[in-house]
């Protein structure tokens, strides 16, 4: 291809981006805004869920206190055979 002509199809894509260009300046803002709201969106539902999950736990705490008080009692009272003694 000759030089000229490189440089006349370099010369017609830069004026076809300059054309464009607000066109995608507007895509551009609508995506971040786009994104930013989905971002908000996904932050609130993460901290719904966190809430919603902690709630369950101090509703469930007077079950699962005293199951795992029992379990650490059984734990540290249990013969271990493969574990080596522990020096008192």
């Amino acid at each position: 291809m000759n030089t000229f002509l490189k440089i006349l199809l370099l010369a017609a894509l830069v004026l076809i981006a300059i054309k464009l260009s607000p066109l995608f300046f507007v895509a551009l803002l609508v995506s971040l805004v786009a994104a930013a709201v989905l971002g908000a969106v996904g932050v609130s539902l993460v901290a719904v869920l966190a809430a919603v999950l902690l709630g369950l736990a101090i509703a469930l705490s007077p079950i699962w206190i005293p199951v795992l008080v029992i379990v650490g009692l059984v734990n540290l009272f249990r013969n271990n055979r493969g574990a080596p003694p522990v020096a008192a």
